[in-house]
């Protein structure tokens, strides 16, 4: 037998081999999926937003069908959505408490002081990199919209003071804006925290005033009238802590000189703190 004749026989050995291998394997090996799993897959809004921990509706839907989270946890899809996915599981919709990103600055246009132009890329990462977008506050919004731009569901805008205004209804807390600010001035929130420290500013008393009107200048009042516990001063800003005091009330903004926290209900304030006026309502 030749050499060529050779080099096929070990080949198409070698091909039978490994394909029955491959056969077997498929066989007894492979992993059958439920076909519910396309079917809920196709149900989710498919935005991949990752709002409910998981990298994308795929993998949602494999929880789904698993029984390892409720139809609820989607925080993008409508009610009737939700609930034709529990028809379809054969499970309770349940119920995920709506959280919604946070603004932690109320500066903005004539109240944080500029001391430079910024002339560049309208960026606030730009900015951010090349002297602080001209604002002596360097924990400050530097108002050039890249949250809003990074918002999939239009859910922020710029208001009249350069300041971001988060749509509590459109908001899904998929955390885009949280990634997309330079200056890590969002966070995401349950609704029903309604006490927000709008100010990152670790500065106190003479030092913190002179660069804004509004910035906590580190007082201490609302540690003091709020429920034992619930807000405790730290870096020289407050820190709320729900899981450590309580109940939250509105009168632990009572006394604040600049307005620096504030009582939200859902995108509005309830209730102005002593420094505060009502132009802050619009981007909390």
């Amino acid at each position: 037998m030749s050499n060529l004749a050779t080099a096929a026989a070990i080949m198409a050995g070698l091909g039978l081999f490994f394909g029955t291998v491959l056969a077997l394997a498929y066989r007894f090996l492979r992993v059958v999926e439920d076909p519910r799993l396309d079917v809920v897959e196709e149900m989710l809004p498919g935005s991949n937003c990752g709002a409910c921990g998981e990298p994308g509706c795929r993998g949602l839907a494999e929880k789904l069908v698993g029984g390892k989270v409720l139809p609820s946890k989607c925080t993008v899809s409508s009610p009737e959505g939700i609930d034709a996915i529990a028809e379809l599981l054969g499970v309770d919709a349940g119920e995920e408490e709506k959280r919604v990103a946070r603004l932690h600055c109320a500066g903005g246009l004539g109240r944080a002081l500029q001391v430079a132009a910024y002339e560049g890329h309208e960026s606030c990462r730009a900015a951010h990199l090349v002297g602080g977008g001209g604002l002596e506050c360097s924990w400050g919004c530097l108002g050039l919209a890249d949250c809003e731009v990074s918002c999939d569901f239009d859910a922020i805008g710029m208001n009249t003071l350069k300041l971001p205004v988060v749509d509590v209804e459109k908001c899904t807390a998929c955390g885009d804006c949280v990634d997309a600010c330079p200056r890590d001035l969002f966070d995401i929130q349950p609704l029903s925290h309604n006490l927000i420290v709008q100010c990152s500013a670790p500065l106190a008393a003479d030092e913190a005033r002179r660069i804004c009107k509004v910035v906590c200048d580190a007082c201490g009042r609302c540690a003091q009238d709020a429920a034992p516990g619930l807000i405790r001063m730290e870096n020289n800003l407050p820190i709320v802590d729900y899981s450590a005091g309580g109940p939250a009330a509105a009168e632990a903004t009572s006394r604040c000189p600049t307005g620096a926290i504030q009582w939200v209900v859902g995108g509005q304030l309830a209730g102005l703190a002593g420094g505060g006026d009502a132009s802050r309502s619009s981007h909390v």
